[in-house]
């Protein structure tokens, strides 16, 4: 079975160091992402490889709690972020490309694939584009509205 993987893409009117900070800054994040009901950091230090938190979200009328880990980190422009749960890997790829002076385009890509020994579960592999999709659009819109506030009332 192919790897069911969701990519959105969204043009942005900040500049892309102010979209990184907003990706990146785990603490804000609960302010952030409207879907983001809590994050505990559990490594210390700046953001980067092997950086780890615990990120809960309600999505689809659930709550979930996830550890999360930064596998790849190319600042300022891209990370992916890892989560292992039920036999399933979760990947979230975020990268922001400057197209003119203020604008970015920011792109994720979210992927599920069976972890070493897991099997994939195949409902959730059907829902996955579709409510993924959804999820992750979402995710890109307040990320863009908390950077194109005005300074004073967005992330800056």
């Amino acid at each position: 079975m192919e790897e069911p993987r969701v990519v959105v893409e969204r043009e942005v009117a900040a500049p892309a160091e102010r979209v990184w900070r907003a990706l990146t800054d785990l603490e804000a994040m609960p302010r952030v992402l409207s879907g983001v009901e809590a994050v505990e950091v559990l490594t210390p230090g700046p953001f980067g490889v092997d950086t780890r938190w615990r990120e809960t979200r309600r999505m689809f009328g659930s709550r979930a709690t996830e550890e999360m880990r930064v596998s790849v980190c190319e600042a300022p422009r891209r990370y992916v972020a890892e989560a292992y749960n039920s036999g399933m890997r979760y990947a979230s790829e975020f990268r922001v490309d400057e197209r003119a002076p203020g604008r970015c385009v920011v792109r994720m890509a979210f992927s599920a694939s069976p972890a070493p020994g897991g099997k994939p579960p195949g409902v959730f592999m059907r829902l996955l584009n579709r409510l993924g999709t959804r999820a992750v659009a979402e995710d890109l819109a307040d990320v863009a509205a908390s950077v194109e506030a005005p300074r004073d009332g967005g992330l800056s």
